[in-house]
């Protein structure tokens, strides 16, 4: 992102949260940023890296502590992950959306992430395909615009209105927009300005901010949505509902091409741990809310009531499945509201080693939708040099 347009945004940032009156909440939480919105590296892997080392002594891994990143959730509080790993340590980053994951990809600041598809597409189209790969699916729905009755009735009564996004270009701010412009609502998607005012939050600010009634609604991610129905907000669109079949792509998990071509046994052992993470989350529902819950609560420092957390685990599945297809159209979506032109995704995808995976579980293959990478973009094969880390 250019400066001048960074520098407006922060700006605008900062007067809104002004605006609520939650200004030192939002300097709080910015201050334990060790870059752009990701928090300090925090202690949330109670499985110890132990064992045989693979080619690198860790890996960097980014997430964010949203119940759509469940797969990374549980699959680090529970520890499978690591286990995969063996004696290659995780170092977790937490993020508060997709746009700032993707800078650290960028800084190589982190090898791998789970993030949003709008940010996975922005990052791979600014980098000319250089920043990142998509090797896995994790999530699909558990995302919502969530309004004020008393202020928004239906659809018409959003002029004028102010809606929360969590961050410039991740994917609920480009579903909200897209929405918008379908709708015949005019909005600057840079500036968030127009017949509704959009405004860029983070999500920790915005249950705050919708309560003391600085915003009428927010397009945003679970849990947020049920964190605002929770306080009277009622939910105007479920995007799972703008979708065929009601399933399209909310959380992906990327890696850098660099570290993949270098420890391409690495990312295969993640993705060994997030299939089976998504796995267990689906035959032990109550538990992998339990290990979602305890992870949040180390993160932000409290735990989801009850009531939250089983909503949010409601309009939300886990799945492996890239849903490559609807990804195609979030960017088709993100390049009509005028936030990057239409990109050409050919080789944003590489599912090899998830497909080695999942055949190693008896399981099909992922699709890739015709966008899949070559060897020449991809992990080194097997006789090629897997230097470690140091």
């Amino acid at each position: 992102m250019p400066a001048d347009r960074t520098t407006r945004v922060h700006r605008a940032g900062r007067r809104f949260a002004a605006a609520v009156g939650v200004l030192p909440l939002l300097i709080t939480a910015l201050g334990a940023c060790g870059y752009g919105s990701r928090a300090a590296q925090t202690d949330v892997t109670p499985v110890e890296a132990k064992g045989a080392k693979l080619s690198a002594d860790d890996v960097r891994i980014g997430y964010f502590a949203n119940t759509t990143h469940a797969t990374a959730l549980a699959g680090m509080e529970t520890g499978i992950v690591q286990r995969e790993l063996g004696g290659t340590a995780v170092k977790p980053q937490v993020f508060n959306a997709g746009p700032s994951a993707v800078e650290a990809l960028n800084s190589d600041a982190v090898d791998m992430a789970w993030l949003g598809p709008s940010p996975a597409v922005n990052g791979w189209a600014r980098s000319g395909g250089k920043a990142l790969r998509i090797v896995s699916g994790s999530a699909s729905g558990g995302a919502s615009l969530v309004v004020n009755p008393k202020r928004i009735k239906n659809v018409g009564d959003l002029k004028g209105r102010t809606i929360a996004t969590p961050q410039l270009g991740n994917t609920q701010d480009v579903a909200l927009l897209d929405y918008l412009a379908g709708k015949g609502y005019r909005v600057d998607a840079r500036t968030g300005e127009g017949d509704v005012t959009v405004a860029r939050t983070e999500n920790k600010v915005t249950p705050a901010a919708f309560e003391q009634g600085s915003i009428d609604g927010a397009w945003v991610p679970e849990p947020t949505a049920s964190q605002l129905v929770a306080r009277g907000g009622r939910v105007l669109v479920d995007e799972r509902t703008q979708w065929k079949d009601g399933r399209f792509v909310n959380t992906n998990l990327v890696v850098s091409p660099t570290f993949l071509k270098a420890h391409p046994d690495v990312v295969e052992a993640v993705l060994r741990g997030s299939v089976k993470t998504n796995a267990w989350i689906g035959k032990h529902p109550d538990e992998a809310k339990r290990a979602v819950n305890a992870q949040l609560e180390k993160l932000v420092g409290k735990p989801l009531p009850t009531k939250v957390l089983d909503r949010a685990f409601r309009s939300t599945e886990v799945t492996d499945d890239p849903l490559a297809a609807t990804l195609r159209t979030q960017a088709a979506h993100a390049a009509r509201v005028g936030l990057l032109d239409k990109p050409d995704l050919r080789g944003i995808y590489d599912l090899r080693l998830l497909n080695k995976v999942l055949q190693d579980a008896g399981r099909p293959p992922a699709d890739d939708a015709g966008l899949g990478a070559s060897w020449a973009t991809g992990p080194a094969r097997p006789h090629e040099s897997r230097a470690p880390r140091r």
